[in-house]
């Protein structure tokens, strides 16, 4: 896990429509100290060796499958101490790739030094701005934390909630999060145009569980986390005592309070899995009804954004529940919370001391990392995170040439024409179901490396030399980008993940399948390659993609997106039983 702060549209994105293999391949529990370079694309023979040499064919595959797999890789790595976890062939993706990444980053970064605000002619220009200012430490010490003291002064000069709210939208808008989340997708009654998505937020933990339970280890991480907020507060006003101060942890103990409450009308995670369950439309008046409380107006004011008539509300329950606790907290407190995320949500971008402290909880206590990341590293990926498709046309260039596309988009039609095949031999499903089944596959679109439209970033301005400065500039050119398109058509050329993401996605609103070229490398695929080794590599991926548009979360789309029951009720609890069946293995 990384220690950056998370897009904040991350929440909508991950749990509607990146339905993604979080895990490629992964035969994990450890892996390799050092990283081995990845082969040469057109060593087959020393790609073969590495699948031989992972493997332990002395286990029985009908006992120990997975000792059979991987006992020679599992055997043969340790956990790299700046990894959380790591897979056999996603995890030296990701790091050969942030190596490749770095390269083209590097390469021409003397082209940067005292450049004029940059705009976005050519691919790998914003890209060299934004990482040379992550990477201008002395410029980030020496700014030290006032990049946020105008922030921390409006907070102090806020005399209500109204005003609080506002200036929450205003932060919301550069990508820093507090009391709610919210974000723009394909309407589920209508996936052809954006819809706008309000969704619980607003926590310091990873989920609302990490505040609720009450054994002793999940007592003990709250209280890790009680003195992390504290730390952070310090840091906040300058203070790099060791020891706390009694007043922030104070402080601190009235935001995990609040956070608490907050945590209290939250639904669980298991439960945001049914998607059908965020499908309430309001109106602004009933959303007001819903959430009385609620300063919405300095809310929408804040953020710079006229919302529609209609907005969908995942969580109904939470919005009730926030408008009330907003109603019964003092304001001091509500204060001190957004001081909380406003160093939360910017960390990455401070002085080391903060980065540090940050790391020390969210990286370590909460991930298990031994150590950070170096820089250049965390540099790469925040890059990625920020300008991600400038940064794709370098990559792909280089690393997605010839016809890979071609090979790659081949592949997975004859894995889809395989599925299709397959579908008459599915006795527990009836007529009706499987042509709707048909429909939907041969529906499904499929995109291979990168968009055949590139993101115009023509609309964000970078200036070398001012990592916080830039950070900012573009999450609120994201936010704004996104906000703006509400109620118009969907454009369906665009991307969820960056050309060097090691991932691959379904996505159940657009039914599209994607995959970057960052997951179209050695040892899993090259356009060379002989067909078994590609089919036995990505092609394994393909068809774990494509079987979301079927599993019990993909299976409530239909061909065109929609959210709807397409499956006969009976077809679908025989579906459930056999899923049951391997669940329960």
């Amino acid at each position: 896990m990384s220690s950056h702060p998370p897009n904040r549209l991350a929440p909508v994105v991950v749990a509607c429509a990146a339905l993604t293999l979080a895990g490629f391949v992964a035969c994990a529990p450890k892996p390799p100290a050092a990283p081995t370079p990845a082969p040469d694309a057109l060593d087959v023979a020393e790609v073969a060796k590495t699948i031989s040499n992972a493997m332990d064919t002395s286990a029985d595959p009908c006992q120990d499958f997975y000792r059979y797999a991987c006992g020679g890789w599992v055997d043969s790595t340790e956990l790299p101490s700046d990894q959380a976890r790591w897979t056999r062939v996603g995890s030296v993706l990701q790091e050969k790739n942030k190596e490749a990444l770095h390269d083209l980053l590097e390469a021409p970064a003397a082209d940067t030094q005292g450049a004029a605000p940059a705009a976005a002619e050519e691919g790998g220009q914003l890209s060299r701005v934004f990482y040379g200012s992550c990477m201008d430490e002395a410029a980030v010490k020496a700014a030290g934390m006032a990049p946020l003291q105008p922030w921390l002064e409006q907070i102090d000069r806020a005399e209500d909630l109204g005003a609080l709210l506002q200036l929450a939208g205003e932060l919301h808008r550069r990508g820093i999060g507090s009391f709610l989340e919210s974000g723009v997708l394909p309407d589920f009654d209508d996936p052809t145009v954006y819809a706008f998505l309000y969704m619980q937020g607003g926590l310091g933990l990873p989920e609302r569980d990490y505040y609720l339970r009450d054994d002793d280890a999940s007592q003990e991480l709250l209280d890790a986390y009680r003195a992390h907020v504290a730390k952070m507060l310090d840091l906040l006003g300058g203070v790099t005592d060791e020891d706390v101060s009694a007043a922030s942890e104070a402080e601190a103990t009235r935001i995990v309070d609040f956070e608490t409450e907050l945590a209290k009308v939250s639904r669980p995670v298991a439960e945001l899995r049914d998607i059908e369950r965020w499908n309430n439309k309001l109106s602004l008046a009933e959303l007001h009804q819903l959430a009385p409380k609620m300063p919405w107006e300095q809310l929408w004011q804040g953020a710079g954004f006229n919302p529609p008539e209609t907005v969908t509300v995942a969580v109904p329950e939470f919005f009730k529940g926030l408008s009330k606790i907003l109603a019964d907290t003092e304001l001091a407190t509500l204060r001190s919370y957004l001081r909380w995320q406003l160093i939360h949500g910017t960390a990455e971008l401070l002085t080391p001391e903060v980065v540090a402290e940050n790391f020390a909880f969210y990286g370590h206590r909460l991930a298990g990392q031994q150590e950070n990341q170096v820089r250049w590293k965390r540099c790469v990926t925040a890059t990625d995170e920020a300008v991600g498709e400038d940064l794709g046309k370098l990559y792909v260039a280089k690393y997605f040439a010839g016809d890979s596309k071609k090979v790659a988009v081949d592949m997975i039609r004859g894995i889809e024409s395989a599925f299709e095949a397959n579908l008459p031999q599915l006795s527990w499903m009836d007529e009706t179901t499987r042509q709707r089944a048909l429909e939907k596959a041969e529906a499904i679109a499929n995109k291979i490396g990168y968009p055949d439209k590139w993101r115009d970033y023509s609309a964000l301005e970078l200036v070398p030399g001012s990592y916080f400065t830039n950070a900012l500039a573009a999450q609120e050119f994201e936010y704004d980008r996104q906000h703006k398109r509400v109620g118009q058509p969907v454009d369906r050329s665009e991307w969820g993940m960056t050309p060097p993401t090691v991932n691959a996605y379904y996505n159940p609103l657009l039914n599209e399948m994607v995959f970057p070229a960052g997951i179209l490398q050695p040892p899993v695929f090259h356009r060379d390659f002989p067909m078994a080794l590609n089919f036995g590599g990505i092609g394994a991926v393909m068809g774990h993609e494509l079987t979301h548009g079927f599993d019990d979360s993909g299976r409530k789309f239909d061909a065109q997106g929609l959210l709807r029951e397409w499956w006969e009720p009976e077809v679908g609890e025989r579906f459930d039983e056999r899923a049951a069946c391997v669940r329960d293995l």
